[in-house]
């Protein structure tokens, strides 16, 4: 696109949604030279996002970092995500100090923590209270918003307009942006706790085939728990949530010693919430975090890859936002890297979102990272989002779990005999 000397514009880039794949967008925009309108339809800017695994993945650790949120994360408690992973062939335990990490903490820790950075950057404006209700049209492309603010309805003109709105995002149904769905066919509830301990101190996620569980602990002592079971037990759900959530967490293997800590929430959750991918931009528009992409919560991948597009688009779309560079092929680069970088987990994700047992290739990788100790660290760059499905199921990791499970058949055997 080629930008007529007689545009006039509020603001280079105006974002809706001020949490965290808006606000990052916005820091890193706005350092490099772009004037950014934040929008937050919430008027509380200590607002935060309550159904949440409370995970920040390894893969977002650099945008952690360029940001300069580790050391002020750190301060405020925030839990390093070791993990272990239980199977029906044991614990996958990925250990060693080079293992990468990022952090476990609560969104009430985070959002008003991110936000309130993204308002001290030079060149970006947070306005609260504004929600988008509709956009500007100029030429067959999106030159803007309307929106709604506690003095009244206002237009705001902008090169470029990013949706960080979530899962249902306006921006992305105004600009008529389809979602392509995903069926999921668990449900989930969550509660949190408080002093319960877990061994080793770590997170831990349970493979049950086809229910998954996890207990992700953060800053304050606080502990997630999570139950993700397949839709066939939710009739008892029904008749009995808070029975069926203690029941089901007391038979996990080794389960977390819930009757003995102080549960501090209630028990919420969803019972439908399908995976869904958007095409990440339209003319005159981005779309970023939830709003592009929802992956399955059973992950923790969510909190990453909204800090992760947010770098990807700012990485793409900087300089033309600014007025100096085409902002459609710029906009076709953001697309590009997107969905190079996520289509392969979500394509794997919307297929065990299908409650299924493990299929062959998953019972050789996991079996074999419970055995091995190369390949639960190869568990964990995948687990972490380091590296996508092709290099974590390359012919090299697949020809070494099939050894390591032939030794350990061999040795079975002699022991058997």
């Amino acid at each position: 696109m080629t930008e007529p000397e007689s545009a006039q514009y509020d603001y280079d880039v105006v974002i809706s949604g001020a949490s965290l794949a808006g606000s990052t967008a916005a820091i890193l925009l706005a350092r490099r030279g772009a004037r950014v309108a934040l929008l937050e339809r919430r008027s509380d800017p200590e607002a935060y996002k309550v159904l949440c695994t409370h995970s920040l993945t390894a893969n977002a650790y650099p945008v952690l970092d360029e940001l300069g949120l580790v050391p002020a994360l750190e301060q405020a408690g925030a839990v390093r995500n070791e993990a272990r992973w239980y199977t029906r062939w044991g614990w996958i335990e990925p250990k060693g100090a080079e293992l990468p990490y990022a952090y476990n903490v609560r969104r009430s820790t985070l959002d008003p923590l991110i936000r309130a950075r993204a308002a001290e950057t030079p060149g970006v404006e947070l306005l609260l209270g504004h929600q988008v209700t509709g956009l500007l049209r100029e030429a067959g492309r999106t030159a803007g918003v309307r929106v709604t603010t506690p003095q009244g309805e206002r237009e705001i003109r902008a090169r470029l307009v990013v949706g960080a709105d979530g899962r249902d995002s306006a921006v992305a149904k105004l600009a008529e942006v389809p979602a392509r769905l995903h069926e999921n066919t668990r449900f989930a509830y969550f509660a949190h706790f408080r002093n319960l301990p877990l061994h080793g101190g770590i997170a831990h996620t349970w493979f049950l085939e086809p229910d998954m569980a996890y207990a992700f602990p953060n800053d304050d002592g606080v502990t997630v728990v999570a139950v993700l079971p397949d839709k066939k037990r939710l009739p008892d759900f029904r008749e009995d949530l808070e029975g069926s959530f203690l029941a089901f967490v007391r038979a996990l293997p080794e389960a977390p010693p819930i009757d003995s800590a102080e549960r501090i929430s209630k028990i919420t959750g969803f019972l439908d919430y399908p995976l869904h991918s958007r095409r990440p931009t339209a003319p005159g528009v981005a779309l970023i975090g939830d709003a592009a992409l929802t992956g399955d919560p059973l992950w923790g991948v969510g909190c990453g890859w909204a800090l992760q597009s947010a770098h990807w688009l700012t990485t793409a779309v900087a300089t033309a936002a600014t007025g100096r560079g085409d902002l459609d092929k710029s906009l076709a680069l953001y697309a590009r890297t997107h969905q190079r970088r996520l289509r392969g987990h979500q394509q794997l994700a919307a297929d065990f979102a299908k409650a299924r047992p493990f299929n062959p290739l998953e019972r050789l990788m996991f079996s074999a990272a419970a055995r091995d100790q190369s390949l639960a660290r190869h568990m964990h760059m995948f687990g972490s989002r380091l590296i996508g499905p092709l290099r974590f199921l390359n012919p090299v990791a697949v020809a070494k779990a099939s050894a390591v499970n032939i030794r350990h058949r061999r040795a079975t055997a002699l022991h058997h005999r």
